[in-house]
């Protein structure tokens, strides 16, 4: 398709990619914010699984283990390609946000099987002598891991929404009318 230039000399492309310069910067320290964050949490959790992989005493449930420290490993491999990236005009539409769900994905994964691995190893240590502290523990310990999710889920919906959903560019305005008349 053939680009003609305005009175400026601009083609469209050009003077869009002008006006919004701005734009583009705040998505990009966006991207950049919350990938830094979660590659935090998420190698903290590699760490965490790593260790208890080898150290729980008695043994537990090593698929959870396992399943925490590969999904966490890979969202931190995920969220470093987002920081990492080269930020262009065209992988903002679909190449950013498809990171990002894939890394919020894996890293909920992995914060849901850290639980189930924590939750195994400590009714395991806590069986008999202390039984009712089992609970009560679970609990307290599912508080911040629960308020992550929730702050970063909405995250990832609004994500998915806006890249795969209808978004701006909804399918009923392009079969029915043309942008640009002739």
């Amino acid at each position: 398709m053939r680009e003609v230039p305005n009175s400026d000399g601009m083609t469209p492309h050009e003077l869009f990619t002008k006006n919004h310069e701005t734009l583009k910067k705040e998505a990009e320290d966006s991207m950049k914010g919350t990938a830094s964050s979660c590659t935090v949490v998420g190698a903290l959790i590699v760490t965490m699984m790593f260790a208890a992989a080898f150290t729980v005493p008695g043994g537990n449930n090593g698929n959870t283990d396992t399943l925490s420290l590969v999904s966490s490993t890979t969202s931190v491999i995920i969220f470093v390609g987002i920081l990492t990236s080269r930020y262009a005009e065209d992988d903002f539409p679909k190449n950013l946000p498809t990171k990002m769900m894939i890394g919020l994905s894996t890293l909920f994964i992995s914060i849901g099987t850290m639980m189930i691995a924590f939750s195994s190893a400590l009714i395991i240590m806590l069986d008999k002598e202390y039984s009712w502290a089992v609970i009560p523990s679970i609990f307290a310990a599912s508080i911040p891991v629960a308020s992550f999710i929730w702050l970063q889920f909405s995250l990832l919906i609004e994500i998915i929404w806006s890249t795969y959903g209808q978004g701006i560019f909804d399918k009923k305005l392009k079969k029915d009318k043309t942008w640009i008349k002739l």
